[in-house]
């Protein structure tokens, strides 16, 4: 599995041969720099580690500017892990875009857009109760029972409520690649990608 870090841009759509409207993500890919290569020697295990986004060094702590300055390179706002990766990858190389063709399929993970607190409606999608009768007066989106009151005496872990939504890691897989913008670092890739723009996403190929 290779892959690269990027930037959400947006969305927006494109026509495909057949004239049809296809809605698309525009994903700012790289350049990302190869900070560590790590082996089964030493780490036990096979990646490569990028780094991608420039960041100030009064940002970045001792210990990540003595990292960076190992790879030689600019400190750089994230991180992250690749194994697999096809070709053998050199400390400080620059990894772009073109990597990607246009035809195959990536999987995008990011980081959802946070909601706050919910509702079990808006949460899990409970019915409500909309349509009752019998003396039902406000109780219109309540989640209702959560157990028996003398056993068990407790709620069931898991138990579905009210609560955070939001702000979770969501993989969509299987984005086939639009087009591919080696100029301007740019993938655009089909349908949507979790997250709002302006947040980072790992685009990751199966080999």
């Amino acid at each position: 599995m290779s892959g690269i870090i990027g930037k959400k841009i947006g969305m927006t759509s494109l026509f495909d041969a057949s004239g049809k409207n296809l809605p698309c993500t525009v994903i700012e890919a790289g350049p990302c720099v190869v900070t560590q290569v790590r082996t089964k020697d030493v780490d036990g295990y096979s990646a490569v580690q990028l780094g991608f986004d420039e960041a100030k060094e009064k940002n970045t702590s001792k210990a990540m500017m003595g990292h960076f300055k190992k790879a030689g390179t600019t400190p750089k706002r994230i991180v992250a892990e690749f194994s697999r990766f096809e070709d053998k990858r050199e400390l400080g190389e620059e990894i772009k875009v073109s990597v990607f063709k246009e035809g195959e399929f990536v999987d995008v993970a990011g980081i959802s857009k946070g909601k706050g607190f919910q509702g079990v409606v808006k949460r899990y999608n409970f019915k409500g109760v909309n349509d009752a009768t019998h003396g039902q007066h406000n109780r219109l989106r309540a989640p209702g029972s959560i157990g028996a009151s003398s056993y068990p005496s407790r709620v069931f872990k898991g138990m579905r409520m009210a609560g955070r939504m939001g702000g979770n890691r969501v993989k969509m897989i299987n984005l086939e690649v639009l087009k591919v913008v080696e100029d301007k670092n740019l993938l655009i890739v089909k349908g949507s990608v979790a997250g709002p723009n302006g947040s980072y996403v790992i685009v990751e190929r199966w080999n």
